[in-house]
């Protein structure tokens, strides 16, 4: 089964409805971790669960049924500076794919082993993530002095195009490196 790790309180709506759309009734167990319940995210639950309930009308009882349940979890945790980053690292393990913007949550994650993109269809790697804190840093540091104000470009058709494409890629190199069709 495959595992993803989803920073949810970041992750934009457009961009949760394509991970929930490729993971319900399939071989995935995810988890999004935020701060809050997600309506969308409490749906696709239940929508998992019907469809996995559904696999095997003929051949379980009613009662055998209802026991089956959903692989899709809404995690929630207090509010709070770092609280979601932390229970994803306590409660991740490799293989997996986790979704994140969060630099410094990353490296952790990269750490043990998971495999990591933004919300803007980057991955973050060994090889490149130390450059990316080392730019964040920079940027913090600067933008305490004045000097420089970080504004993000906005999520247009192609940045959603480009994450939807980093995690189809990142997804079909898990499946093949667990033997999942």
């Amino acid at each position: 089964m495959i595992r993803l790790y989803i920073d949810a309180d970041s992750l934009p709506v457009r961009h949760r409805s394509i991970v929930l759309k490729r993971i319900v009734g399939k071989d995935f167990s995810a988890w999004f971790v935020a701060d809050r319940s997600l309506g969308d995210v409490e749906k696709a639950i239940a929508e998992d669960k019907a469809v996995r309930r559904r696999a095997f009308r003929d051949t379980l009882t009613r009662e055998e049924a209802r026991r089956i349940g959903s692989e899709i979890h809404m995690v929630v945790v207090p509010s709070g500076a770092n609280s979601a980053d932390d229970k994803i690292v306590e409660i991740a393990e490799a293989p997996a794919l986790a979704i994140t913007h969060d630099i410094p949550l990353s490296e952790r994650l990269i750490d043990k082993g998971i495999t990591v993109i933004d919300d803007r269809g980057h991955e973050y790697s060994k090889e490149n993530i130390r450059v990316r804190m080392s730019e964040r840093d920079n940027n913090a540091l600067l933008r305490e002095m004045g000097i420089f104000t970080d504004k993000s470009k906005r999520f247009d058709e192609r940045t959603i195009r480009e994450f939807a494409s980093a995690f189809d890629k990142a997804i079909t190199a898990l499946e093949r490196s667990c033997g999942t069709p």
